[in-house]
């Protein structure tokens, strides 16, 4: 019986191991630089970035077998891909659908644009400006989706349409390298290509979402009454890297296979505990990934080309700032929306490797234009976290100004149907995500008045349609908050997930009524502190209530009187215990 086992121990013994010490180095080293960047209180991702290049061939040179890192590092954009679909329902994805196809259309078009004027300014040849701007129409979702994990803007409204636009250009990168062998001699023969490739993604995707939505709800349920965890896992890791193998297959790509099979199950009820079970991998595995992003970066190019990469890449995020900013504002959305887009989506994404590779090996573009964009995008993604948090802080610092408030501050609008003038202990509520809604129904059965704020048009579109009082604008800004009538409000609540927003929001509201009761949602043991200092009544950590909760109805369970089950929740807040 024990002969499979002894047999697979001597094969083992006499293969190269050179992938099990390829992936010691890398996760250990990552673990290494990932710490060093929390304890610099710098996004983890960086550390993973500057680890991959200094193992990577182009420095160090550690690591063998640079493919095998690569092949394991596509697992991990698989994953990250599969769980993003898990928390992005379909119907967040039907309220951003307009800005999304028709916003990321214009921006590929205008970017594509860019990239030529840039490749005339460079000398490049008309094929290599066309190439260059398919390279750089490309954002990288895997950093962007992670960037805004990290900083807890996922659902944000800036954060729903970085995804959506997102999405259009993962899916532009079909018809990309369907006619990119044809640009050696542009033709009409061109539209063709993309014609035919565009309809060829149309079908598939209906094909899957028609096959998802009829077929999947039944095989779930079937697999959940086996009431066995590992084949529940195992039932998801095959769907994620089914859909992803099968769309790879049909000419999409595998992460727009794994996103759709995410997001299909998220409007089960098995989305929870498949997220649950799926994380601790994907978090793993896209350690790897942004590692082997690292390894691609060859620091000689930027040192033998510093002015010519550094001309591009502010080329690059200049003009496509400019472009992905434009976007939210014509669809009705303000400063703060169009500056956060903009800055997040101003890099070279992972997709554009794989189109750079494809264009070299045809002969399409030269080695250098190829180290180039390598260069150009690296840089741009190892800036964008960076961009974020000093974009974030530097709008709310400028906001705070007077002086500058009717050049840079939302227009405050106050539903025409009601008027602050005549509100009087009323709720008033900055940021009405899923949190505030709950909120906001109890409110309304109770009959107690209730104002919001928010910068999310289609949330106030929505609350106006129902008769609630709303006000349209950023609330971190006094102007905004002077419309709420917070003089004569009962309470202020605060549920927005950004941090700096919060403080904010605080510091002007006090200053219109220093006696004004306010609560406010928090992530971080530093907020919370701040935010007392500051003034604030209560705070709520979500994460810490849930485990509160589940502490007392335990305790109920054995017994313990209400009483004492009241002050071991008081200490643990206190933190006593």
């Amino acid at each position: 019986m024990c002969f499979p086992l002894v047999y697979a121990y001597n094969s083992l013994q006499m293969e190269d191991l050179s992938l099990l010490s390829n992936m010691a180095i890398v996760l250990g080293l990552a673990l290494v630089a990932g710490l060093v960047a929390n304890r610099a209180k710098l996004p983890v991702i960086l550390g993973y970035l500057v680890c991959g290049i200094i193992v990577g061939p182009n420095v160090l040179g550690l690591v063998e077998d640079v493919e095998d890192v690569e092949t394991l590092a596509t697992i991990g954009v698989v994953l990250l891909m599969f769980t993003l679909g898990l928390e992005f329902s379909l119907k967040t994805l039907r309220q951003i659908g307009a800005i999304a196809v028709f916003g990321g259309i214009a921006q590929i078009l205008c970017t594509i644009v860019l990239g030529l004027g840039i490749g005339f300014l460079f000398d490049l040849g008309l094929t290599e400006s066309i190439i260059f701007g398919f390279f750089i129409a490309l954002s990288s979702t895997i950093i962007v989706i992670k960037t805004l994990m990290d900083r807890g803007e996922l659902s944000s409204p800036h954060g729903r349409i970085m995804v959506g636009i997102l999405l259009v250009q993962d899916l532009s990168v079909v018809p990309m390298i369907a006619i990119l062998p044809s640009l050696d001699d542009v033709s009409m023969a061109v539209l063709g290509d993309m014609g035919w490739a565009v309809g060829k993604a149309v079908a598939i995707l209906a094909v899957v979402l028609a096959l998802g939505f009829w077929g999947l709800p039944w095989f779930m349920k079937r697999v959940a009454l086996e009431r066995s965890r590992e084949l529940f896992l195992l039932t998801i890791v095959c769907l994620c890297f089914g859909a992803g193998f099968a769309t790879y297959n049909l000419g999409l790509s595998v992460a727009l296979g794994a996103f759709l099979a995410g997001l299909l199950i998220s409007e089960s009820e098995y989305s929870h505990q498949a997220l649950a079970d799926i994380r601790p991998l994907r978090d793993v595995f896209a350690v790897l990934f942004f590692v082997s992003l690292g390894m691609l970066a060859d620091p000689g190019f930027v040192a033998d080309n510093p002015g010519e990469v550094v001309g591009v890449v502010g080329l690059v995020v200049l003009g496509k700032f400019t472009i992905v900013a434009v976007i939210p504002w014509r669809f009705g959305y303000r400063a703060k929306t169009s500056l956060f887009v903009g800055t997040g989506l101003f890099q070279i994404g992972e997709f554009s490797f794989i189109l750079a590779a494809l264009a070299l090996e045809e002969d399409l573009i030269s080695a250098d234009l190829y180290d180039l964009t390598l260069a150009t995008a690296f840089i741009t993604i190892f800036l964008t976290p960076f961009a974020l948090g000093f974009v974030s802080k530097l709008y709310y610092r400028v906001t705070q100004t007077a002086r500058l408030t009717g050049e840079y501050d939302d227009d405050p609008k106050l539903d025409e149907s009601d008027s602050s003038t005549l509100l009087k202990n009323h709720v008033v509520i900055c940021g009405y995500g899923r949190v505030a809604r709950h909120l906001g129904r109890v409110l309304e059965h109770r009959d107690f008045t209730y104002l919001i704020i928010d910068i999310d048009p289609r949330v106030i579109d929505s609350a106006r349609e129902r008769g609630i009082p709303c006000i349209f604008g950023d609330a971190s800004h006094p102007e905004v908050l002077a419309r709420a009538g917070l003089e004569r409000a009962k309470v202020l609540v605060i549920a927005s997930p950004d941090p700096i927003a919060t403080e904010f929001i605080v510091k002007n509201a006090l200053k219109i009524n220093h006696r004004l009761n306010i609560i406010a949602r928090v992530h971080r043991d530093e907020d919370t502190e701040d935010l007392m200092r500051l003034g604030v009544a209560e705070v709520v950590r979500p994460e810490v209530e849930a485990g509160l909760e589940i502490i007392r109805h335990t305790l109920h369970r054995f017994g313990l009187s209400p009483q004492e089950i009241r002050l071991i929740v008081n200490r643990l807040r206190e933190k006593e215990i």
